[in-house]
């Protein structure tokens, strides 16, 4: 696969995903009918767009495969998060140390400086090296406030057999997209009328 792809090019963004970009993040894995699999975050290319598009780096952050596997070590501890607020069991501590790690990378305070000409003023650094700390801050940051929010109450999994994308459900939706939604029922129409036939 090509690294121009988009989330949007392989499906829409799932229900929640334009409130939480923590939910957008762990959707970065897609896995499709067919045994197909699409990572967003596959190359260090892949993930300089997907960051870019989102407002955490800039299109010539040059982000590099140890950057880009941090950010894929970070989406599995946070699928694990969600996998268990989902299924009501305990968070596994390495998952909870991680997202606490990431969000205490980044500086928070804005830092004194001195500008020659027109004096002190407060800034907070970003130098490059920072880009992914600071990514890795804000998606952790935004996974806590969803998952202690009341909208972890509607977090759930997609209800179409392979998808793995997690959604915020509105009403009795269980799917992440109409793709997803029309292959489940299309499953379900089909399990019935093989059970109906007689033997």
């Amino acid at each position: 696969m090509s690294e121009t792809l988009t989330a949007e090019s392989v499906l829409p963004p799932a229900p929640g995903a334009e409130d939480y970009l923590a939910l957008d993040f762990v959707n970065s894995a897609i896995a499709l009918p067919g045994g197909q699999f699409i990572d967003l975050l596959g190359t260090p290319g892949a993930t300089n767009q997907w960051l870019t598009e989102r407002g955490l780096a800039p299109a010539d952050a040059g982000v590099q495969e140890m950057c880009a596997t941090q950010l894929r070590s970070l989406r599995e501890h946070l699928r694990g998060l969600f996998a268990a607020r989902v299924a009501g069991v305990p968070a596994l501590p390495a998952a909870l140390s991680a997202v606490n790690d990431a969000m205490s990378r980044a500086p928070t305070a804005a830092l004194l400086q001195w500008d020659e000409k027109k004096g002190p003023y407060r800034a907070t650094p970003c130098p490059t090296t920072e880009i992914i700390d600071r990514a890795l801050a804000t998606l952790a940051a935004n996974t806590a406030d969803l998952l202690t929010s009341p909208d972890a109450d509607r977090l759930t999994t997609c209800g179409s057999t392979p998808c793995n994308r997690y959604l915020l459900r509105h009403g009795r939706r269980h799917w992440c997209s109409i793709r997803c939604g029309d292959r489940a029922r299309a499953a379900r129409a089909y399990a019935r009328r093989t059970q109906s036939k007689p033997d």
